[in-house]
């Protein structure tokens, strides 16, 4: 029977053929349990695709690449299931029967791991549909499931780097804001893959310059955020794996912050991360403050409307906007060369130094009194300088216009 029109069944009878191509192989000859948990995330890459030949490969890859991503998302989960329920039996060293339609033979591990590859390497896009609801649901959770999950997004990388570092970021990275965050082991995987997609040549062009896809970063906000937290943590918090995280991250960073200046998208993402980095700024771990106020400014570059936005928070982030103004002030020239404007900028200290004053007069608590006065003495210094800088940009301009009436009166009539 053809099948026709029956995409899944046609993808389970393909699996079923590599099945019946690998039934020699016995599970004590493909243990991809024990190979996964004891094996570097580069070492399991090419398991079992490896074993196949390319001619085989590429007639496989072809007819998968027919085959809608629906049939082929069905699929992934079923091939997923599989996987698991065959992990469940190992765990529990089970030998009992296995329900038909639930659970593979161990012989036919083999083939539903190359299948899977296949699928993903040749439309990694279908892991990024499936990948939220695999995310959020208790089956696919743990060490051993982790391990698998990430050999899948090893399979979409080969596919579409891009498609990748999505993954990880949106899918991946969130594991160590979770309860299984501080486990090393935990922590090692997820750097072993980002480790391994960031080490691919001319990985830096490819991934920022397709920073958004189809409308969605590949590394959103919220990732850039727990990005911070794990490469500049507190110096009594720092781990063996800190310095991995501090080695990545300035080119996450960058994929975090690409895009077209000035458009709308720029603008938005500007906003969201200005929010988070905020509060991360008055956290009080000096390095961590030191970079996330160094991307809130950056966030005053992109979008005048961070400004109005910073007047609305200012008070209830006191603690950060010490930080900031301390960043902008030490920071001026560098700082100040990358504003095309200084007036919103001057507006706002303006605001600024009103509340300072206001809150001062008030009494009150005298830790949260002094640092509205650290920060008070802040904005009047960098005032001071947008005050001086617009006076600059005045004379530059006078002189321009004198030049120019000069050159008007002096030059000969043709």
């Amino acid at each position: 029977e053809s099948y026709e029109g029956q995409q899944d069944i046609q993808l389970m009878r393909f699996a079923d053929y590599f099945g019946r191509a690998f039934s020699s192989v016995s599970a004590s000859q493909f243990p991809w349990l024990k190979l996964f948990r004891e094996s570097a995330v580069a070492k399991i890459a090419d398991v079992p695709v490896s074993h196949v030949s390319e001619a085989v490969y590429k007639a496989s890859v072809d007819w998968i690449n027919h085959r809608s991503n629906e049939a082929l998302g069905t699929f992934v989960v079923w091939s997923l299931d599989c996987i698991f329920a065959d992990l469940a039996s190992q765990q529990l060293g089970s030998k009992g029967p296995k329900k038909a339609g639930q659970q593979a033979s161990s012989k036919s591990q083999v083939a539903i791991f190359l299948v899977l590859a296949m699928v993903l390497r040749r439309k990694p896009d279908v892991l990024i549909n499936l990948l939220p609801n695999l995310s959020e649901n208790s089956k696919y959770q743990g060490q051993d499931k982790l391990t698998v999950i990430i050999w899948m997004v090893v399979q979409a990388c080969q596919g579409d780097l891009a498609v990748g570092l999505y993954l990880w970021a949106h899918h991946i990275l969130p594991v160590l804001g979770g309860k299984s965050g501080s486990n090393p082991q935990s922590r090692d995987l997820v750097l072993q893959l980002v480790e391994r997609i960031l080490a691919v040549p001319k990985a830096r062009g490819i991934l920022v310059n397709n920073a958004v896809r189809k409308g969605e970063r590949l590394v959103p906000p919220v990732a850039l955020d727990l990005l911070l937290h794990v490469a500049f943590p507190a110096s009594s918090a720092r781990v063996k794996a800190t310095e991995r995280f501090e080695a990545i991250y300035p080119l996450l960073k960058d994929v975090a912050l690409a895009g077209s200046p000035g458009s709308k998208a720029m603008k938005q993402v500007a906003l969201q991360i200005q929010t988070l980095t905020v509060k991360t700024a008055g956290e009080g771990i000096p390095s961590l403050s030191e970079e996330a106020s160094s991307i809130f400014i950056w966030c005053l570059v992109q979008n005048p409307d961070c400004y109005k936005q910073w007047d609305k928070i200012y008070e209830d982030n006191i603690e950060a906007n010490v930080a900031i103004l301390r960043k902008l002030s030490e920071n001026w020239k560098e700082i100040s060369s990358k504003h095309s404007s200084l007036q919103p900028l001057g507006e706002t200290l303006k605001s600024f130094r009103q509340k300072n004053e206001k809150v001062l007069s008030g009494g009150g608590d005298v830790t949260r009194q002094g640092l509205f006065k650290e920060a008070d003495k802040y904005c009047k210094v960098i005032l001071g300088r947008v005050s001086s800088g617009h006076g600059c940009v005045k004379i530059v301009v006078f002189t321009i216009a004198v030049l120019a009436v000069g050159a008007a009166v002096v030059s000969p009539k043709h």
